[in-house]
Parts: C-alpha cells; sequence; structure tokens
C-alpha cells in the first residue's frame, strides 16, 4: 500500500524526507545505515524516560508517538484516512475495556485532516471535490444537525454535542475521501483492500471467539452487566461481536461484505483473485451465522437481488434463482439448533415478538413525530438520553431504527432530510453504474452501490450507520462513489 502511507514528494513531510536524504549524502532513509543511526538515537531518550516517574513517562512517551502522527495525518491526508480506517475498527473493541475517552481519537483525526485540506486550498483553491450533488446534501445534513442546537424542545446542549458527533460530524470523512480520492485511482484500490482486508480479520477473529472461547477480559466485560449478558447469550449459545461493540453491528459488516466480495467475484477479476474473494465471502457468511443477528440475515438476500437486478446478467439472475429456492428450503426445515432457527426466523416477521414490538412502539411515536416538526433534539433517547435526561420518557423509549431515532430527535423535517439522502446516494451510485464503460469500474460501483442500499435497509431496523466502524466507511465509500468515475473513459472525455 505505498501510495497509502508514502508521502508526496511536494508534500511537508516529503520536502523533509528529501532533505534529510541529502544531509545523509544521498543514502535512502530505509538503508541499514540510517535504521542502526535511528536505533542509536532512542537510546538517550530511553534514558531520559526511564528517570521520569511511571506517569510522566507514559505521557512523555504517548506525546513522541502522537506528536508525529498528528504532523502526518496533517500533511499526509492518505494516510490519515489509512488511519481513521484503523480507528473505527479499533475503537470499539479498545472501548470495552477502559473508560478512557478514546472516542475524541477519531474526532481529532477528521479535525486533522479537515484542516490540512483548509490549509493546501490556500494554494490550491480547487473545491471540485465539493461540488457535487451528494456533497450538498451531505451540507444541507450536517446543517440541520448542527443548528439543532438552538431547538427549544431540547433538554440537554450537552447530549446535543455527544450525538453530533456520529449523527453528523463524522461525515465529514466523505470531503476528506473525496478529496484524498479525486484523482488518485490507485489509491483508492488499496483503500479497498485495506478494508477488505480489516473485515476479513474481522471474520477471522470471530470465527476464532465462536470456536475457541471469548478472552478472560472479554468474557468479564460481557458478564459485568446482567441486560449485556441477555443480548449476547441466547438460545443456549453466545452471539460473537468479533471487535465490533456489539454482535448486530458485526452481522450488518459481515453481511455487507459478502456481498461485496460477491460482487467483485462476478466482476473481471482474475481467477486467484476470485479465489481470494470467495474465501472471504464464506468466511463472512459464516461468522454472520454466529452472530444471531435477524436483520444480517435478510440483508443478504435482499443485497444480492438488488445486485443481481442491478446487473441484470441472465448468469448470475438463473444461480442467484436456484439459490432463493434452496433458501426457501432452508427455511422451511425444521431443526433444533439454536444459530439455524434464529436464521429461519428471520424470514418469519409474523411470528417474531421482538418486530411485533417494534411495530408497536413505531406505532406509539408517530403522534409525537407529526406534532414535532424539528423534533425533540439530539439525544433526546437513547444512550445519551439515558445520560443526560434520565427523567424525560424518551430516554427509555426503545427506538431501535435510525428513521425512528432521527423522527423523534430530528423531528419529520429531518426524517425527510434523512430519506433523501440515502435517494441520493442510491441515485449517485446508480447514475455513475449506468454511464460508466470501464467493466472494472463498473464493478466498484456495483459493490460499493450495493452496501450502500443494504445499509439504508438496515437503517430501518437498527442502528446500522451511526456505529463504528459503519459510520467511516460508509463515508468513505460516498468519497468513492463520486470520484470512481473520475478514472472511466466516458467522464475523462467529459
Amino acid at each position: 500500500m505505498e501510495d497509502l502511507f508514502e508521502p508526496r514528494k511536494n508534500s511537508g513531510f516529503g520536502k523533509l524526507k528529501n532533505w534529510l536524504e541529502i544531509q545523509s549524502g544521498g543514502r535512502q532513509l530505509g538503508n541499514p545505515l540510517m535504521l542502526a543511526l535511528l536505533l542509536l538515537a532512542t537510546l538517550p531518550v530511553s534514558y531520559f524516560l526511564s528517570t521520569l516517574g511511571l506517569k510522566l513517562s507514559v505521557v512523555a512517551f504517548s506525546a513522541l508517538i502522537s506528536l508525529p502522527l498528528v504532523a502526518f495525518c496533517l500533511f499526509n491526508i492518505p494516510f490519515a484516512i489509512g488511519l481513521m480506517i484503523f480507528t473505527a475498527f479499533a475503537l470499539p473493541f479498545l472501548l470495552k475495556f477502559t473508560s478512557l475517552p478514546l472516542g475524541t481519537l477519531l474526532d481529532l483525526l477528521i479535525l486533522l485532516s479537515g484542516l490540512g485540506i483548509l490549509l493546501r486550498q490556500i494554494k490550491e483553491r480547487d473545491w471540485s471535490f465539493a461540488r457535487h450533488p451528494l456533497s450538498y446534501m451531505v451540507l444541507v445534513w450536517l446543517f440541520y444537525n448542527t443548528i439543532q442546537v438552538l431547538n427549544p424542545e431540547a433538554q440537554s446542549r450537552v447530549a446535543w454535542l455527544y450525538t453530533v458527533r456520529s449523527v453528523a460530524v463524522q461525515q465529514v470523512v466523505f470531503f476528506i475521501a473525496a478529496y484524498a480520492l479525486k484523482s488518485r485511482l490507485k489509491l483508492s484500490l488499496n483503500i479497498l483492500k485495506f478494508i477488505m482486508a480489516l473485515c476479513f480479520i474481522s471474520a477471522l477473529y470471530g470465527l476464532k471467539q465462536q470456536f475457541f472461547g471469548f478472552s478472560q477480559m472479554e468474557t468479564a466485560w460481557m458478564m459485568a452487566d446482567e441486560l449485556r449478558y441477555q443480548l449476547y447469550y441466547q438460545w443456549g449459545l453466545f452471539r460473537i461481536p468479533s471487535f465490533c461493540y456489539d454482535p448486530t453491528t458485526f452481522g450488518i459488516l459481515m453481511a455487507c461484505f459478502a456481498v461485496f466480495c460477491a460482487a467483485l467475484i462476478i466482476g473481471p477479476s482474475s481467477n486467484v483473485q476470485k479465489i481470494l474473494l470467495g474465501i472471504m465471502l464464506l468466511c463472512s457468511l459464516w461468522a454472520m451465522a454466529y452472530t444471531g443477528t435477524r436483520t444480517a440475515f435478510g440483508l443478504v438476500p435482499i443485497g444480492a437481488a438488488f445486485f443481481a437486478g442491478l446487473i441484470m446478467s441472465k448468469r448470475v439472475l438463473i444461480i442467484g434463482g436456484m439459490l432463493a429456492l434452496l433458501g426457501t428450503a432452508f427455511v422451511l426445515k425444521s431443526t433444533s439448533s439454536g444459530v439455524i432457527y434464529r436464521i429461519q426466523s428471520a424470514f418469519k416477521p409474523s411470528s417474531d415478538a421482538s418486530m411485533n414490538l417494534r411495530l408497536e412502539n413505531q406505532k406509539k411515536i408517530q403522534p409525537l413525530i407529526q406534532s414535532k416538526p424539528f423534533g425533540m433534539g439530539l439525544g433526546s433517547c437513547g444512550v445519551w438520553g439515558k445520560r443526560f435526561n434520565p427523567d424525560s420518557p424518551l430516554a427509555d423509549f426503545p427506538h431501535d431504527s435510525s428513521f425512528v431515532r432521527m423522527g423523534v430527535e430530528l423531528g419529520w423535517i429531518g426524517l425527510l432530510l434523512y430519506t433523501l439522502f440515502h435517494y441520493v446516494v442510491l441515485r449517485t451510485g446508480l447514475y455513475y453504474f449506468v454511464r460508466c464503460r470501464d467493466p472494472f469500474i463498473k464493478s466498484l460501483y456495483a459493490g460499493i452501490t450495493t452496501w450502500c442500499f443494504m445499509l439504508a435497509v438496515a437503517c430501518y431496523f437498527q442502528e446500522a450507520i451511526l456505529q463504528l466502524p459503519m459510520n467511516v466507511l460508509y463515508n468513505v465509500f460516498l468519497g468513492m462513489l463520486v470520484t470512481l468515475k473520475n478514472f472511466d473513459p466516458v467522464f475523462q472525455k467529459t
């Protein structure tokens, strides 16, 4: 992934690297002599840290590591995107075992990257990456969520501050990705490979949890809360979350990743790539089965049907029809396995008590949504509602769905904007899929658009996009939707 981590020659770090190479007699920084000198330079630093107390040495060591990373993120946007993606996967896992505010790390990365782009625009003055219908829709969404701080119905401004980060601020990642990827196809492919590698590692770790058990720290965290334990232990089996904070998020991630791999297999990939993609596909479906997430089970056939209708290939339609028949037989088959029964129950919504309860809750909350055009304010329900508005009746309201939450917190105006936002995203992907001619670019558009469609459907049942790592991945994909067409012959001529 050379493009992802190698600074450009005209960047600040590129100039610094060139200067150091000149000072070292033209030797490359990666040669054994320079590495030996760098290792030798760590000796006085290590001695200095050892003279400090434990707390001071930890702070000093953290500063030594964080300061170069801050500079890299400020001047090397591709590196910052890669670090954001890695952080999005790592944070949910780390937050289970510490009370430190690690979530602000992602906010800091977004801030530094955005600031770096603004500094570059002093010289470049090229805002073409932000001139797109999808960009305007994101700006409208950001603006509407920002002015919610003035909502007279809101009971807590602090709840707004905590909630707006995941609902709106993290969508700045879209502009960062659109800027970095606008003229670098290789970088787009490297980031896609990086995302797929992390998803595959997550699938393998999930299978490890299933067959070799949870670690002691994971088990202790799971059993520390009775409600959390009930969420994880169902039907005599533990649901696996892998690196995600909960099994539901992990199941949705695996469902989207599996269909995405299938889309690339059908595209113009080599035999070796098809084999690797097939292994990833099977592992992700295998891991998804043990999450016990009904939403994920339903997303796979929905996403596959959307993709099949998108490409309209006779071969894909025939294979899809055969798989649909096998799936129908699988659902109707009686079983005593908790895993299989959980999968079957996803396709029998009428007999699903939790689904019926959700529909009842939606009917109860509809009058409130209809009477409040601007909603009750961000953070009025869910986790932040319980923390900052514990006496509010909305604090204990089980909103479940992202659409329901937007209706409650942002009103029916916000719900319309949120629905329009998903429409613009899907329209963008379909528009460029139809008009692009390069088979590989078309396959990428088909896969990414299908992923976005599956998340839009999942938002009706869960808060699919608001959770990490999905939030960051989704916005990176939106950046790709508006930039991949730049490498197609049709749009290059235009």
